[in-house]
């Protein structure tokens, strides 16, 4: 196949749009989608994907924790982790388009996706901690980010396995995605997060941007876990 050709067979084989934010239906899952087909014509596998996606992630991990904040780091950071969340699409896609979808390729994802995760906030701890100007107790933020982010995923991934479990039976007829639920679950993508390094340079901005994604967070937890309590029950 050609790219465009391979670009027509990936939009096919995308996941519903249900359940996601504006963010990964606008612009993860299209940037993923040009991945993908990138990597389907120089012959890449989608675990190849998911290593790239890992290194390239975990470069602006270490460069957070390592370097002093400024304007440049926050973009050059950004960037990388936009791009590996973007991978992180693309490795999906290209197993659906290879219909190569595997429990060590599923198991794989998720294991690099709760590293990124705990990795992030572990950067930004070392960095409030050597390059901040902040009283000590602000080192609590990033470990309850950490908590509160890893949480909602975990719990995210257990609701979807144990719904493959039960046969799905709680899906009911497939409607159009809600728009307001794709703005309201913006505060809690992780691309969202991604995008405000980019003010790592500023301290005090990147800090309340920080602090504001937390509070989303926070209030998220005990939502986002009665309902999918219910659901399963």
């Amino acid at each position: 196949m050609d790219f465009s050709s391979t670009l027509r067979q990936l939009s096919k084989a995308q996941k519903p749009a249900k359940g996601v934010s504006v963010y990964a239906r606008f612009v993860n899952r299209p940037a993923g989608r040009l991945l993908a087909a990138t990597a389907y014509r120089i012959g890449l596998s989608p675990n190849h994907v998911t290593a790239v996606s890992a290194l390239i992630t975990f470069a602006g991990v270490f460069a957070t924790a390592l370097l002093p904040p400024s304007h440049a780091l926050g973009q050059w950071v950004s960037l990388a982790l936009l791009l590996g969340f973007a991978l992180d699409s693309a490795d999906g896609q290209l197993a659906r388009l290879h219909r190569l979808t595997s429990l060590s390729g599923e198991w794989l994802d998720h294991v690099v996706d709760c590293a990124k995760l705990l990795g992030i906030h572990v950067a930004v701890l070392v960095s409030f901690y050597r390059f901040f100007d902040l009283p000590r107790p602000a080192l609590l933020v990033p470990v309850v980010f950490q908590f509160a982010a890893v949480l909602l995923f975990f719990g995210g991934i257990l609701s979807e396995q144990l719904r493959r479990r039960m046969g799905d039976v709680s899906a009911g007829p497939v409607h159009a995605p809600s728009a307001v639920r794709g703005v309201a679950l913006l505060p809690v993508d992780y691309g969202l997060l991604c995008l405000i390094f980019v003010f790592l340079g500023n301290q005090k901005l990147f800090v309340v941007l920080y602090v504001a994604l937390l509070a989303v967070h926070v209030v998220s937890v005990p939502a986002f876990l009665v309902k999918w309590f219910r659901e399963l029950t």
